[in-house]
């Protein structure tokens, strides 16, 4: 994941901590939004984004309408996206993937699970 672009989405600065401590080790460039506007906002004004990793319980703009935005983007509409939920209820997968999600990981994350995802995404 050396030098890919990584845009963390989470309202929570310590599941923003989390991740960018553990996911520093493998030397992304880490850019974070705190809701889904600054996320799309963050995706149309940088100049490249490899990976989201988006929480789907967010204020303001949560990540299913957050995924739909961006899917609509002729421009964004390829952008990867690994949704983030806490709601590890049956059917959430099922919604994050149908609202476009690339991938789906339940909180609490499992970096193993969750950095093995990111690099099949990402090769």
């Amino acid at each position: 994941m050396k030098g890919k672009t990584i845009l963390i989405v989470e309202d929570d600065e310590r599941n923003i901590f989390a991740l960018t401590a553990v996911l520093k080790s493998k030397e992304p460039v880490i850019h974070t939004a705190k809701d889904g506007i600054e996320c799309l906002q963050k995706l149309r004004t940088l100049s490249h984004i490899d990976l989201v990793l988006l929480d789907m319980m967010m204020p303001r703009m949560d990540g299913y309408e957050t995924l739909r935005e961006i899917r609509k983007d002729e421009i964004l509409k390829n952008t990867l996206v690994i949704s983030l939920t806490a709601q590890a209820m049956k059917g959430d997968k099922e919604k994050c993937l149908e609202a476009g999600a690339n991938d789906y990981c339940s909180k609490p994350i499992d970096i193993n699970i969750l950095i093995h995802k990111m690099v099949k995404l990402l090769v």
